[in-house]
């Protein structure tokens, strides 16, 4: 083991994300009861230049007068991008009006490390002016040629950096991809044309201690689509997706909730080991296979997450 090491910055139930818009104020009263783990309250591409400024007071609203951690969730908002007129008015209201009742900042369509700096540096400066004790994080969007170029480096920024989502409609464009779909498989490829892109970022997040989180599928009146691309995301070590209707968080929970003969698998590994360990021997066999210290590793990471979901559902704790 390399003796540089990034342990998790910060460990969130990450299941299920539900993207709402900000402009809908029904939309967010039924997020704060849904089952979803983390909710985020959107002010980009949900909500049309109109409503911006609408929506921007519909989420400070909606922050002051819902309590979403005795809810159970983490509550996020997307601001605008870097690149339009609406994203430092987006973290000044936010902050200034309701930065002690919010969790995260997602940041849209990082392409550099200094595009999370400037957030960054605007969120300090707001929560030290207000007193804030409480510190939001930020996370950040990988959805465009840039960004998935420098995702080693945007993951290595530190300071508040939480957690990377892949954004694949806006990555698709932005490599001009031969697709309409969003998340869903491409018939003209031999495969999952999504997969390097989200390994590559997937890797980034667990070398430099941030959660990994897929994005979204947009036909969601395909329910084994979502649940297919979500146990590939899994499979590849992400621990949650979005779910762009209430629909899909059942499937986000189902698909990265550990079965209960898995984490019962992996509790008699370590059992087994230990036992080992007590006889002078670095292995062990379980159900007529070969365990060792990386399987230990592997087991570990399913107990801990099996321990936050029943955490979770015996009831809220704090989220922040």
């Amino acid at each position: 083991m390399s003796h540089t090491l990034h342990p998790t910055r910060v460990t969130r139930l990450h299941r299920s994300e539900l993207a709402v818009p900000g402009s809908n104020m029904g939309f967010i009263d039924k997020a704060a009861v849904s089952s979803a783990d983390v909710v985020f309250l959107d002010l980009e591409d949900a909500v049309a230049p109109p409503e911006k400024e609408q929506a921007r007071k519909n989420v400070v609203a909606a922050l002051n007068d819902i309590d979403w951690a005795a809810a159970g969730k983490t509550v996020s908002v997307r601001i605008n991008g870097l690149d339009t007129a609406y994203m430092y008015r987006d973290v000044i209201d936010i902050m200034e009006q309701a930065g002690d009742r919010l969790h995260t900042i997602l940041v849209p369509k990082v392409g550099v490390p200094a595009d999370l700096y400037l957030v960054e540096a605007l969120v300090s400066q707001v929560e030290q002016a207000r007193g804030f004790t409480t510190r939001v994080g930020l996370e950040a969007l990988i959805e465009t040629a840039l960004g998935m170029a420098n995702v080693e480096a945007i993951a290595a920024h530190g300071g508040r950096l939480e957690a990377l989502h892949f954004g694949v409609a806006d990555y698709a464009a932005s490599n001009r991809a031969r697709t309409v779909s969003i998340g869903g498989l491409n018939p003209d490829y031999p495969g999952d044309q999504w997969h390097f892109a989200l390994s590559r970022m997937i890797v980034a997040c667990r070398a430099y201690g941030l959660r990994a989180v897929d994005g979204p599928f947009g036909d969601f009146s395909d329910p084994d689509g979502y649940r297919d691309a979500a146990r590939r995301a899994a499979a590849l070590g992400a621990e949650g997706k979005w779910a762009i209707h209430p629909s899909q968080i059942a499937l986000a929970n189902e698909v990265f909730s550990p079965p209960a003969a898995e984490v019962d698998r992996a509790r008699r590994i370590i059992v087994a080991l230990r036992e080992a360990q007590e006889q002078g021997r670095g292995a062990a066999a379980v159900d007529g296979k070969m365990i060792d210290a990386a399987s230990e590793r592997m087991a570990a990471n399913l107990i801990a997450l099996d321990d936050a979901i029943r955490a979770a559902e015996s009831g809220p704790a704090d989220r922040g």
